[in-house]
């Protein structure tokens, strides 16, 4: 790519980014696009004026200013600490990029510049030069300026360690923090248990009660066995569709949806009146559920699996960090998730059922990856025009049009790739779903971990590694040429990525519009099946903004070295990021759940995987060089740098993974004398009720005889 091509995508990106800004803060204070754009404030019971003022018109970046105020206590309390992790992940890596940043551009790129290796200085000419010649190809083989690259390198690692730990630290006591002050949550004194075995003549709840009072007599509570309820799920959501449809009737009393023609599709006939239809409709229903629920309870299938509570936070880890039985597949436990957060379909999957899912997931993640990498092939493909010009013959004469070849070369390609992988996070959440995580939090986690290797395979080594599969899969299996190979094809690609990365500036910026929620959100004002009164505040999808943030992050510490051109833009994509994301989570996004911080453990594995390819691509760049010191003395770094991992690892993750018996036994203590306790303990045993045994008052003939003939215990 030439700089004047990477002029036009700056230019195109930068124009439609400021073109959103402008868009959003028009859009945002109209009264019709509040449930849209600010969902939080109206759930909160904040609304806006109605009287047209002509300020509506007129863009204003106060929207910047509210975003930028709160602190992260604020944060803390609105959106919890999942929320405060997320930001931080800007925060670390604007601190990094500054300093990269700075480095890379005040001391790397013109050494780079005036390497002399691929041409002559020429000023006069530069948007026709090739960005090659901002990069480290342009560098002298054996020059001694490839020290100040060596000495970067050094620096940057020792930098991002640094920062690594104190955020590590710091997130790992926020956790601790977060947790002495919470509140009494049912999950903490909860346990999943599964695999339970089934004697003859005796029942799950049978077979629980009698293990847990045997081994467990003085922390032992109560336990919630689970019912096998799809049928009856189905149904509890039929009845809640019929509802919210019929409250959308009843709140249009006199428009002419009320009332249909019975005969031929509607058109001819006597007009019925659909309220009392559907009322009598929503009223049988009720009934069906009501009995239902009564079979379920009475005779209903239980699964081996059940929700068990405990006296104490310290008496449900022990159960929960023991293994029960002599038979590891059985009696398996695993923390229980918050009451909203169980995800209720899979329950009925035994262990066995797990292990196979989970192999057959692999295999289809991988098998989604290759296919990827063909797309990611073709993509690549439209960055040459001679190579375009054969796949497209009769583009030959528009192609020569120098705007057009630009907008094709160096923006269109970036374009098609951020497209096709946004449809690949809903992929993510379905296979994860497979696997039979009872939590949507735990199928989050498992969705972010798998975009986040599909990241990392299919949009940067697919674009690097040029080629086909089989090419690539040689590169893999010849480990000893893997730092060559890399410091060949890397740079290689330098253009393509700053053009990925200048694209994502309108990809980040569309997060404000909403775009597809926004064209819904028009037609649903004008399609009465959408209406209804029910008002769902969305929230954040961590398992794809997770990943997508962690890719620059890579690029950024890869082109370094290599092309330090890309670090203002990437430093620029955290810019606009950071103010992004925490308008939001302020005004947009709810959270769902709150996993206590638990995806910052996989940032900063993350980020330790971009400084070993940051220290292989400099080994094999300085041996193309011919500085083969600089090569041997860079081989301590990726040592050091997973000696420093493998600390962090034993200071810190455990933290994440279970609480200390010393914060257990503290909170325990703390929470003796609170009044509360008692009724907290009564409301505990029903906690985990599946909600499709829940009674329903939606008729109008409700009372007290519309709920479930019998409750389960």
């Amino acid at each position: 790519m030439i700089v004047s091509a990477l002029l036009t995508a700056v230019g195109i990106n930068l124009g439609l980014t400021v073109l959103l800004f402008a868009l959003y803060s028009i859009l945002r204070k109209q009264p019709w696009s509040s449930g849209l754009y600010a969902p939080r404030l109206i759930a909160v019971g904040g609304s806006q004026p109605s009287e047209f003022h002509i300020d509506r018109l007129l863009p204003s970046p106060g929207w910047v200013r509210r975003a930028w105020q709160p602190s992260e206590d604020d944060l803390l309390a609105s959106s919890g600490l999942d929320a405060v992790v997320f930001m931080r992940i800007f925060i670390f890596s604007l601190r990094v990029f500054s300093v990269a940043g700075a480095v890379g551009i005040f001391v790397l790129l013109p050494v780079n510049y005036f390497g002399d290796q691929l041409r002559e200085i020429d000023f006069s000419d530069l948007p026709n030069k090739s960005l090659d010649m901002f990069s480290i190809s342009n560098v002298q083989d054996g020059s001694k300026w490839l020290w100040f690259h060596f000495s970067a390198a050094y620096l940057i690692t020792g930098i991002v360690c640094y920062l690594l730990y104190l955020e590590y630290k710091y997130i790992s006591g926020k956790r601790l923090a977060h947790y002495m002050a919470s509140k009494l949550l049912p999950h903490h004194f909860t346990i999943l248990v599964r695999g339970v075995p089934i004697g003859e003549g005796i029942s799950v709840s049978d077979t629980i009660e009698s293990f847990f009072t045997e081994y467990h007599p003085s922390t032992y509570l109560s336990h919630t066995v689970v019912h096998q309820t799809s049928k009856l799920r189905r149904l509890v959501e039929d009845t809640e569709n019929l509802y919210k449809r019929l409250t959308h009737l009843k709140s249009t009393p006199h428009s002419s949806q009320n009332r249909q023609r019975s005969c031929f599709l509607g058109l001819f006939g006597k007009k019925n009146d659909l309220v009392g239809h559907y009322t009598k409709q929503l009223e049988d229903l009720e009934e069906n559920v009501r009995i239902g629920q009564s079979d379920v309870s009475m005779t209903g299938e239980e699964v081996p699996a059940a929700f068990v509570s405990f006296r104490s936070r310290y008496g449900a880890a022990t159960a929960l960090n023991i293994q029960q039985s002599i038979n590891p597949t059985e009696w398996v436990t695993e923390q229980a998730p918050e009451p909203q957060d169980v995800y209720w379909p899979f329950f009925s999957t035994s262990f066995m059922q797990r292990w196979i899912s989970k192999l057959v997931i692999i295999v289809a993640s991988f098998l989604l990856i290759v296919v990827f990498l063909i797309v990611a092939a073709f993509v690549q493909g439209l960055t040459y025009l001679e190579q375009l010009e054969i796949w497209l013959p009769f583009l030959r004469k528009i192609l020569k049009i120098a705007v057009v070849s630009q907008i094709i070369t160096g923006y269109l390609p970036s374009l098609i790739l951020h497209v096709l992988s946004s449809f690949v996070p809903p992929i993510m959440i379905a296979f994860s779903t497979m696997q039979g995580y009872i939590s949507r939090s735990e199928i989050e986690k498992s969705a972010c971990s798998k975009m986040l290797w599909f990241t990392i395979w299919s949009l940067f080594f697919a674009n690097v590694l040029t080629g086909s599969v089989t090419s690539q899969i040689q590169i893999i299996l010849d480990p000893k040429n893997i730092p060559e190979r890399l410091a060949v094809v890397v740079p290689a690609q330098a253009s393509f990525f700053i053009a990925y990365v200048v694209t994502s500036w309108t990809s980040v910026s569309s997060e404000l519009t909403q775009t597809l929620s926004f064209i819904g959100h028009l037609l649903g004002k004008h399609c009465s099946s959408c209406k209804g009164d029910d008002f769902r505040i969305p929230s954040i999808p961590y398992h794809s903004e997770i990943p997508r943030i962690l890719l620059f992050g890579l690029l950024g510490f890869t082109y370094f070295l290599l092309a330090p051109l890309i670090l203002p833009f990437i430093l620029v994509f955290f810019c606009i990021g950071y103010i992004i994301y925490r308008n939001q989570l302020f005004n947009v996004y709810s959270p769902k759940y709150d996993t206590g911080g638990r995806f910052w453990p996989l940032v900063h594995n993350s980020t330790i995987f971009s400084l070993i390819l940051m220290h292989i691509v400099a080994i094999g760049i300085f041996g193309l060089k011919k500085l083969p010191l600089a090569s041997s003395l860079i081989l301590p770094l990726p040592v050091f740098t997973l000696l420093f991992n493998e600390y962090c690892r034993k200071r810190f993750l455990p933290i994440f993974q279970a609480y200390s018996a010393e914060t257990l036994i503290k909170k325990d203590r703390a929470d003796q004398n609170d009044p509360a306790i008692s009724e907290f303990f009564n409301n505990l045993m029903r906690a985990y009720r599946d909600p499709a045994l829940m009674p329903i008052h939606h008729s109008l003939n409700t009372n007290e005889q519309n709920s479930p003939l019998l409750h389960p215990s």
